[in-house]
This record gives C-alpha cells, sequence and structure tokens, in this order.
C-alpha cells in the first residue's frame, strides 16, 4: 500500500501564490508515477499535472503556465508551485500515485491523498 499525505494549502489573494507537497510513504516503489488533481464544489475532479511517459510533467488547459510540478524522489515528494492563482482555482487538491500511465485522467492512477483546500480570494 502507498499513503501520500499533501500539505501547503491555504487561503490567498488573486496573484497569490502557494506551495503544495505530497510525501508519499509505504511501498514508495509504486509511486513512480504520480500527480495532482483538484476538485471545486460541484464540479468533477480535473488533472492539474501528471507525469508523462518520459517522467516530464503535462498540465491542465487552464495552468498556461501558472503552475509547475516537481518531483524529488530521494524524499519521495511531489511538490506542486502555483502562482498568478485566481479564484477559479479554489477547490480541492489531491496527490495521486501509481499506476503505469500517468498523465492527467484520474482513472490511471491507485492511490490518493485526502487532499489540501486551496481558496483564492478576489
Amino acid at each position: 500500500q502507498v499513503q501520500l499525505a499533501e500539505s501547503g494549502g491555504g487561503s490567498v489573494q488573486t496573484g497569490g501564490s502557494l506551495r503544495l507537497s505530497c510525501v508519499a510513504s509505504g511501498e514508495t516503489y509504486r509511486t513512480q508515477y504520480m500527480g495532482w488533481f483538484r476538485q471545486a464544489p460541484g464540479k468533477e475532479r480535473e488533472g492539474v499535472a501528471g507525469h508523462d511517459s518520459d517522467e516530464k510533467f503535462s498540465y491542465g488547459d487552464f495552468v498556461k503556465g501558472r503552475f509547475t510540478a516537481s518531483k524529488d524522489y530521494a524524499k519521495h515528494t511531489l511538490y506542486l508551485q502555483m502562482n498568478d492563482l485566481r479564484p477559479e482555482d479554489t477547490g480541492m487538491y489531491y496527490c495521486a500515485a501509481g499506476g503505469i500511465l500517468g498523465g492527467l485522467a484520474h482513472h490511471t492512477y491507485n492511490y490518493w491523498g485526502q487532499g489540501t483546500q486551496v481558496t483564492v480570494s478576489s
């Protein structure tokens, strides 16, 4: 099993920044592929950033260069640096891991964290 623990969420104003972290524990050899997803109230979960096959990250269209995902393999930690935040970025942000495909489709991941709340006010 894999446990994922997100942190770093909070409340910011439009234009602000946050850095999310996700620490993996347990069977970390299963976390080759990791990604970030988010879900706003009343909306479906959508992919924010996910591993590509060459271990680079792909991003949702709404990111538009504002977010950067990275991974520290030694610490089994995934990061998401979010800049120029907007009210529409408000939601619960989830870390995901596992599977053999990566990318932005949530059904390809086997393990999920509890989420960290991001709230952006205008």
